[in-house]
């Protein structure tokens, strides 16, 4: 069921999704997915929805990851 995540370098999607919506925000995260597929199709490659949604996916944990650490930090200084 989850085979697609296993092909290309859907990983690593996942990864600097998760990462640049943890940094900055999910549009950001947003931004980047359609960016990289964007390059890809310039540089004679397909565009891959697959792609953008495993980007999404690790976007969306990493926003949520971030919204968790300041939910801490805001209770820790209360």
């Amino acid at each position: 069921m989850l085979n697609w995540i296993k092909q290309s370098n859907r990983k690593k999607h996942l990864f600097y999704g998760w990462l640049i919506s943890l940094l900055g925000t999910i549009t950001a995260g947003t931004a980047a997915a359609l960016t990289a597929e964007f390059k890809d199709k310039q540089w004679g490659g397909k565009f891959d929805w697959l792609d953008v949604a495993a980007t999404e996916i690790g976007a969306i944990v990493g926003q949520l990851t971030q919204c968790g650490i300041v939910y801490m930090i805001y209770h820790m200084l209360k």
